[in-house]
């Protein structure tokens, strides 16, 4: 019974986001009838002590960089840098590419470190304009984006800087650039397959005669300028957001150490643990820089501008980080109750220890609708019988790294994931007219752990 109640809540939750009601009402709602099915008195409590906790913990963290995200976005958009890079590459590769294009400018954004929720306010401009110029319809534009920040940079290929590589690191003893070879394999299958599907989904709607659309929300303003900005400067803030948000990291540890202490005047000094917070500190700081970079080289197109578009862009942030700050209290009120025990201890009983642990972190992402908590969890609880069964089996233990940073960002994009919705409220769709195409990219995603797995057992190859 506990089971299914676990199973009800997350089915309900699915179900709301799939029919366009607003999570940040009814994550609390579907967890805390969880709760009530499974202990009345809880309800209070676990609404307080669990879900409020993980909700706040979230937007303390995270809301800058959502907010300084949706403003970066927001500047490229009013400065037409966004307009000159689309065209500057529609120039070189040609407009039948657009989705190839959005696809390689999200994979370099994640794989230099920056933020899946930054991309999605970094890219959509430059998505928007190039989709619109490509004539292709606007509603595949999140399942691109999908494809290049959720995927194969996120968790794939090795040394990549994204926390769902990181996480295993410290349960395995090993290294963000694990198994190499099957991150790479794995990578390549995902981006083959993707693009296969995406070019197909847009033949489809050229023979159909459907173009960008009308009467669309969210759209970015387009650029009246006659003359745009040179490409290459247009490109500058990008290039800076990537490599300083590698060059504050080590920076900050330079300066603070693991951990650095505040002095206050009459009270307790304020502890900084420096290794959860440096990724984010790094990020903001890069952030900033680019607003600024933007601002020096395009201050007179923008400054118009400025004042209703930063209000957009605030508004966009707060509705993003309260719609995933909501999600990821949900999974902490799951991760909670009974019923999430038993799904756990029957995950246990699969013999295989890669197919064991693939469809436990596959699983457990899923329940929670976040790739990070559910392989936090599922490794957290799990990690010791994997490391035993590989052990025995012969299997190192980079190889489970591998396999679980990719099974982690498999089904987590489920439709009540937060980077799902976060996606979708940027782009100004809904999951019914777009969540198609992020399935399918989920489907891809998860079947290339078992690729993987496979190469692995066929040539010992990692």
């Amino acid at each position: 019974m506990s089971f299914l109640i676990v199973l009800a809540a997350l089915v309900l939750l699915m179900f709301v986001a799939y029919r366009g009601y607003s999570v940040i009402l009814f994550a609390p709602v579907a967890a805390l009838l969880a709760v009530l099915l499974t202990e009345p008195s809880w309800v209070p409590p676990m609404f307080t002590g669990v879900f409020m906790d993980k909700l706040v913990g979230f937007v303390k963290l995270y809301f800058p960089v959502f907010l300084l995200g949706a403003v970066f976005g927001k500047v490229i958009e009013l400065s037409g840098f966004s307009k000159s890079i689309v065209a500057a590459v529609i120039d070189v590769v040609g407009r039948g590419r657009a989705m190839l294009s959005i696809v390689i400018v999200c994979a370099v954004l994640t794989y230099g470190g920056v933020s899946l929720f930054v991309v999605v306010f970094a890219v959509y401009p430059f998505a928007a304009e190039m989709f619109r110029q490509s004539n292709i319809p606007k509603r595949l534009i999140p399942g691109t984006i999908a494809l290049g920040a959720f995927t194969f940079t996120m968790d794939s290929l090795p040394g990549t800087p994204q926390i769902q590589n990181i996480i295993p690191t410290t349960f395995f003893k090993t290294t963000t650039w694990a198994a190499p070879w099957l991150g790479v394999f794995g990578a390549l299958f995902i981006l083959a397959m993707g693009m296969l599907y995406l070019e197909s989904r847009r033949r489809r709607a050229l023979a159909a005669g459907e173009g960008y659309g009308s009467n669309l929300l969210n759209e970015p303003e387009p650029y009246e300028a006659e003359k745009l900005p040179h490409p290459l400067i247009a490109l500058l803030p990008l290039v800076l957001v990537g490599v300083l948000n590698r060059v504050f990291t080590d920076l900050i540890y330079a300066h603070y150490g693991q951990t650095h202490q505040l002095p206050l005047t009459g009270g307790k000094p304020v502890v900084t643990e420096i290794s959860k917070i440096a990724a984010v500190w790094a990020v903001e700081g890069a952030l900033l820089v680019g607003i600024l970079t933007v601002l020096v080289f395009a201050f007179p197109r923008v400054k118009s501008k400025f004042a209703d578009g930063s209000k957009a862009a605030i508004a966009g942030a707060l509705l993003a980080a309260m719609n995933t700050a909501s999600e990821y209290g949900f999974g902490g009120v799951i991760a909670a109750l009974p019923g999430f025990t038993v799904i756990a201890d029957a995950l246990r009983g699969i013999p295989n220890p890669l197919i064991n642990e693939a469809i436990t972190v596959s699983a457990l992402a899923g329940i929670t609708g976040s790739a990070s908590g559910g392989m936090s969890i599922a490794l957290a609880a799990m990690a010791d019988t994997f490391i035993q069964s590989a052990n025995a089996a012969g299997i190192p233990l980079e190889v489970l790294h591998r396999v679980a940073s990719m099974a982690s960002g498999g089904m987590d994009t489920l439709p009540h994931n937060g980077a799902v919705i976060t996606l979708l409220a940027v782009t100004g769709l809904t999951h019914k007219q777009s969540y198609g195409d992020i399935f399918a990219i989920t489907l891809i995603k998860t079947a290339a752990v078992f690729v993987v797995i496979g190469i692995y057992y066929l040539t010992g190859i990692y």
